[in-house]
């Protein structure tokens, strides 16, 4: 009897895991067609991807291996890692192998620089009390240099983003103008703007995607704002958001909303022309005025000079 239940009890763990095997494999399955189906609906945005991991050179490769492990080991929190990777994609690092290329550098140079430090200082002979604190810097300068390439990319990314954002409002008025939804409208938009402004032009490709296969066209405009941060782009989303909710007019909030913005970049402008006259204050005591002493008074010096002489 006991023998029975036992073969019985191993029957059905079997079957249980066979059947979880089915369904993994299944979902599995489901999970790689919507994939497919996520790639084929962004087009160009996905053109825009980085060449996979095969084809990078060797010592990248190494780095982006670091890095990854580093990351599936669970010492960076998901919440950290979702912010990195926006961040990242700002930056010009996209895709998967953007953050393990990222933390596989700051460890790669938080190890080596101060090893190389360590060389130089035994090879130069520096002093005993200098050459023990250079490893020490040359390590804390490795780990954040990547942070500082990071925080530079991603601030120029974001000035020309911005720069490009009054330009954009210009041409979804015209469609929306014109007859043109929404979504259409952010798509030609997307397609007209990119010769101009390719920063523009990739998030509103990003955007279209998230709504082509999003239920609510709001969220996928939340997540532009989310996504890059700006303060212009931030109004966008909530104007378009609310139109879509209210039922207002689409095209007499993006022309009011595009005059506001180009009335301050306008202001913009003119309180650095106004500041610019502080600002050459200095250069032409030092490069401006000596010349002038010199064209002036130098004859009269000149002069003085022969009558001592005589």
């Amino acid at each position: 009897m006991n023998g029975t239940i036992v073969l019985a009890g191993a029957g059905l763990s079997l079957a249980a895991l066979a059947a979880a095997a089915i369904l993994l494999v299944a979902q599995s399955r489901r999970d790689k067609r919507f994939q497919q189906r996520v790639r084929a609906i962004r087009g160009k945005a996905a053109a825009s991807e980085p060449a996979s991991l095969a084809s990078q050179p060797l010592a990248i490769r190494i780095v982006t291996g670091l890095g990854a492990a580093v990351a599936r080991s669970g010492l960076l929190p998901g919440r950290t890692l979702n912010e990195l990777e926006q961040t990242l994609a700002a930056s010009g690092l996209h895709g998967r192998n953007g953050i393990s290329l990222f933390v596989g550098s700051k460890i790669l140079l938080f190890l080596a620089a101060p090893l190389i430090t360590l060389i130089l200082v035994r090879a130069l002979a520096i002093g005993a009390g200098i050459g023990q604190v250079l490893p020490f810097v040359a390590a804390g300068a490795g780990l954040l240099l990547p942070d500082r390439i990071v925080r530079r990319n991603r601030q120029r990314y974001l000035a020309r983003l911005d720069r490009g954002v009054p330009d954009m409002l210009d041409l979804l008025v015209i469609c929306t103008q014109a007859g043109l939804g929404l979504f259409p409208a952010l798509q030609r938009v997307s397609a007209e703007v990119g010769h101009a402004h390719p920063e523009v032009a990739k998030e509103l490709a990003q955007t279209t995607s998230e709504m082509h296969i999003a239920v609510d066209s709001s969220a996928a405009l939340i997540s532009l704002a989310a996504r890059t941060g700006l303060e212009s782009l931030k109004r966008l989303t909530t104007t378009l958001v609310q139109t879509m909710q209210y039922g207002t007019p689409i095209t007499e909030a993006l022309r009011a909303l595009a005059a506001e913005m180009r009335q301050e970049m306008l202001t913009r402008y003119e309180e650095k022309a106004a500041r610019l006259p502080v600002v050459l204050t200095i250069p032409m005591i030092v490069f401006l005025l000596p010349c002038v002493f010199i064209v002036v008074g130098g004859p009269a010096v000149i002069q003085i000079m022969k009558a001592f002489n005589h």
